[in-house]
């Protein structure tokens, strides 16, 4: 199993590595990763401030509930939070501990566990604000970083002046897609992998990056209508406070939003070994042009090359002139572009020879 494994990509089949087969196990179970049981510790670890703080909103979004009158340790249960192991005592399950527990304590069961967002508002800075699980000022729960992050990232998001009676109305599609697409990463990363969470804001752009690959597909996801969430018990969590939802339409959706904006369309990557899902939301208007009074989107398929492009093969070009040899993820990163973007390019080039195959390939000038 661990010896013979191989797994196609867009370029070739390789050889998978032991973690990536772990989380194929992991992704095969009947029951998912969340819903086990942690024997280690006691019901008090994940009866916190973060765990208060949700049922509340509990409360606040479905006041008449059954769930509402229950004690602290049944309510855990009856959520999916808690359950008795073999000593019939009550102990969190691994998504009550990702939800309500300390990062501390989180990292003892999910040892590569980290959860990281940036703001990246002014160039001449690394970062304008930061905030990461493992800090140590903070919990570094699921729950808290969520609504952290998303207050971070809709205070600048537009709100049109909209009133229901005599009440201003701020939450607008845009603020709805951003949610989804923040529960979406979090409830489908597989909290084993290394990386963790990491979330980058740009003036123009926001980058969702989650480890664990996509578990119906990439092409399904964008089409929608099937619900197969990594994390089932943590999404049925943010579904009882009316975050995120179990119908498959969340990324259907926010192209949907994205697409009514006049935005340019989000792009969905995935990389593999290890396995990452990769989000990219832009806050900008797709470039238009006039043909016959009536404007039309430029299709770069469809039109005659760039300057942009052109750019980029110059910079490819100077590169590869210096270091004889680069992979498509070294040219990548020096031209700005993703990985497959990259390769498209290189594809484009009849000065380019490419050498190897698979994963091992490399890229070079031709004498």
């Amino acid at each position: 199993l661990f010896g013979g494994s191989y797994r196609r990509d867009w370029e070739g089949d390789y050889h998978c590595s032991k973690a990536e087969i772990k989380g194929m196990l992991r992704d095969a179970a009947d029951e998912t990763e969340d819903m086990k049981i942690v024997e280690q510790f006691d019901i008090s670890v994940i009866e916190t401030e973060a765990f208060k703080g949700f049922r509340n909103h509990h409360k606040s979004y479905r006041p008449e509930h059954v769930f509402n009158n229950l004690p602290d340790d049944e309510y855990l249960e009856r959520i999916g939070a808690a359950g008795f192991g073999e000593d019939c005592k009550l102990h969190p399950t691994t998504a009550g501990l990702l939800m309500f527990g300390e990062e501390y304590h989180i990292v003892r069961e999910f040892p590569e566990y980290f959860l990281d967002y940036r703001e990246m508002l002014d160039p001449t800075i690394r970062w304008t604000d930061r905030l990461q699980s493992s800090s140590g000022d903070w919990s570094g729960n699921v729950f808290d970083f969520f609504f952290r992050v998303n207050s971070k990232i809709a205070k600048d998001i537009k709100k049109p002046f909209k009133l229901e009676g005599i009440t201003r109305v701020d939450d607008t599609p845009v603020h709805k897609a951003v949610r989804e697409a923040l529960v979406n990463c979090l409830v489908n990363t597989d909290y084993f992998l290394p990386c963790g969470v990491v979330i980058k804001k740009e003036d123009d752009k926001l980058v969702i990056e989650n480890p664990g690959s996509i578990r119906t597909g990439k092409k399904q996801m964008l089409r929608g209508g099937i619900s197969d969430p990594r994390n089932k018990t943590l999404m049925k969590m943010f579904n009882m406070i009316g975050i995120g939802e179990r119908a498959g339409s969340g990324i259907p959706d926010i192209y949907q939003v994205w697409e009514s904006e006049g935005w340019s369309m989000p792009v969905v990557e995935e990389s593999y070994n290890p396995d990452r899902t990769r989000l990219s939301l832009e806050f900008t208007k797709k470039h238009l042009i006039k043909t016959n009074d009536k404007k039309q989107t430029i299709k770069t398929n469809d039109k005659k090359q760039t300057t942009k492009t052109e750019k980029h093969r110059e910079k490819i070009r100077e590169f590869l002139a210096q270091t004889e040899l680069a992979s498509a993820r070294d040219i990548a990163e020096i031209i700005g572009l993703s990985a497959e973007r990259t390769r498209v390019v290189l594809s484009k080039m009849y000065d380019i020879e490419p050498v190897g195959e698979n994963r091992n390939r490399m890229y070079k000038l031709k004498k």
